[in-house]
């Protein structure tokens, strides 16, 4: 088994995954207009509209309505990234910390409000 991505419901598209593109400096590719995918070497994340619902379970996912679920990406600079958002209307749950395990991490929430983790790894950061 691989595990090859996640997917997030918004009922705005567009909004979400430029805010993705902008974060993580990777350009999705679309399929139609409710669905978008950024890969990266290691996983994808997909974004897909509340249209696309109804094709897998009517009713079965709501748009930001996550409070479990912290997407995490590994970058080569947190503070880089922190930079590149600074002054957009991006809600900064934490600035760069080092936490006590070593990694360097940015925490925030994404313009439907799920948290996401962006973190460097103490080798990366040296």
């Amino acid at each position: 088994m691989d595990f090859v991505s996640i997917r997030i419901i918004t009922a705005d598209v567009a909004r979400l995954v430029a805010f993705y593109e902008r974060a993580t400096q990777v350009a999705a590719t679309w399929a139609t207009e409710d669905f978008a995918e950024l890969r990266t070497p290691t996983a994808t994340l997909a974004v897909a509209g509340t249209r696309t619902v109804p094709l897998f379970a009517p009713g079965s996912a709501r748009p930001a309505d996550n409070h479990s679920v912290i997407v995490e990406f590994r970058v080569d600079d947190v503070d880089r990234v922190h930079r590149d958002l600074a002054g957009t209307d991006t809600d900064f749950v934490t600035e760069p910390t080092t936490m006590p395990w070593g990694n360097r991490s940015l925490l925030l929430r994404d313009p439907d409000g799920n948290l996401v983790n962006f973190f460097t790894p103490p080798a990366a950061a040296e």
